[in-house]
């Protein structure tokens, strides 16, 4: 598993809401300023799915990042299969009145774990940001 986190000054309800409604999702789910989110959907119960697109500006690329949920206990964990079988689990915790987001994730094969690795921490980094 890969792990990164990021720890935000605010309420974990508004954390939540911020994470799981798709016009909020479309603002932050991408990991540099090259990129956007041009549709988000998001039906957030187990056995729902979500689908977010990440297209780069310039528009020569795009991908569907989607999936279904596992797991929910609000304002706390999010559990989801995405479409290649992969698992994620995200934990949102209230520490020392900072609300901390633990994304745990399995790798894929094609690029580095590292890549991976900072991929996800900017996306984070850009949520925390928003």
């Amino acid at each position: 598993m890969i792990i990164v986190s990021v720890k935000i000054n605010s309420e974990i309800e508004k954390v939540w809401k911020y994470w799981t409604e798709p016009a909020h999702i479309q603002q932050w789910t991408f990991a540099s300023d090259d990129w956007h989110v041009p549709f988000a959907e998001n039906n957030l119960i187990v056995g729902g799915n979500f689908k977010t697109t990440m297209a780069d500006k310039d528009k020569s690329f795009s991908f569907d990042f989607e999936g279904i949920y596992t797991f929910i206990i609000e304002n706390s964990k999010i559990e989801y299969v995405l479409g290649n079988g992969r698992k994620v689990k995200i934990l949102f915790e209230l520490k020392n009145n900072l609300v901390e987001i633990t994304e745990s994730f399995e790798p894929e094969t094609e690029n580095s774990e590292e890549l991976q690795k900072n991929g996800w921490q900017a996306i984070l980094e850009n949520f925390k940001n928003t």
